[in-house]
């Protein structure tokens, strides 16, 4: 088996806050990120999959296949969005990083065969980068 990784760029926003609370406890959490007007991101993000080598091709993963699935189903869903409105998953939850890359992983999952994903690791910027870990990841 081989694991093979793929990134992507795409840029996004969001402002990290929970309705519910006060500006000053949002503020007090979240720091400038929780400010009203938002802010954005150039974020990577990267995918791990695991599968076998053709023999016939001599390789593991369809490239441009992979692109256009991952670019259907995932990027166009986040790229130059607002997070907190424009992604379904991610209304009722804080966008942050962790948990944008859960929903990352949803969506990626519907777009790749199945059992072939590994690992999605979202960088957020030069300082933060987040990752799980699939189920193949610990599979055979």
């Amino acid at each position: 088996m081989i694991e093979v990784r793929r990134t992507w760029r795409f840029c996004a926003s969001h402002r990290l806050f929970r309705p519910e609370w006060s500006d000053e406890r949002n503020l007090a959490t979240y720091g400038p990120a929780a400010n009203v007007g938002g802010h954005g991101h150039n974020y990577r993000l990267t995918l791990v999959l695991r599968a076998a080598v053709d023999p016939e091709t001599g390789r593991a993963v369809d490239i441009e296949a992979l692109d256009r699935a991952i670019e259907e189903g995932v990027l166009r869903r986040l790229d130059h969005r607002n997070m907190n409105v424009d992604l379904e998953g991610l209304r009722d939850r804080v966008p942050t990083a962790e948990n944008l890359v859960l929903e990352i992983r949803r969506l990626a999952e519907e777009c790749v065969p199945r059992g072939s994903l590994v690992e999605v690791v979202l960088q957020q910027d030069e300082f933060l980068s987040v990752s799980c870990r699939t189920e193949a990841a610990t599979g055979p």
